[in-house]
């Protein structure tokens, strides 16, 4: 009869040791350093300032955007990719550094090889 007694409390702790592990974000990027430390609104955050940032380098003008890739990381927006001269660097820089939560952004672009396409 004990075994009967005690189930309902080993059941309430089962879930709630689930549902405490669904509360941390996991993506295949993430590091185990960065996933301890960032929480679900910082996450959701990241994201809006990551989509934010690849529109508005969509929306420049002359700027081709399909090369550049953006990450976000607590408000840190980080440019890589490949573009065609110095000048499109510092205007997709500046473009970033305009949207709305970006507290800081890294360049990480490179120049295209002559020829490449």
């Amino acid at each position: 009869m004990k075994s009967i007694k005690h189930s309902p409390v080993f059941f309430l702790a089962l879930m709630l040791a689930s549902i405490a592990g669904c509360a941390t974000t996991d993506t295949a990027s993430d590091t185990m350093a960065d996933r301890s430390r960032t929480t679900t609104g910082q996450y959701v955050d990241d994201s809006t300032i990551t989509t934010k940032v690849k529109a508005a380098i969509f929306n420049e003008p002359g700027l081709e955007s399909a090369d550049i890739n953006v990450e976000t990381n607590q408000g840190n927006v980080q440019l890589s990719g490949f573009v065609e001269s110095r000048d499109d660097i510092t205007r997709a820089v500046e473009v970033a550094q305009r949207v709305d939560g970006v507290r800081s952004v890294k360049n990480d672009m490179r120049l295209k090889e002559k020829g490449y396409r």
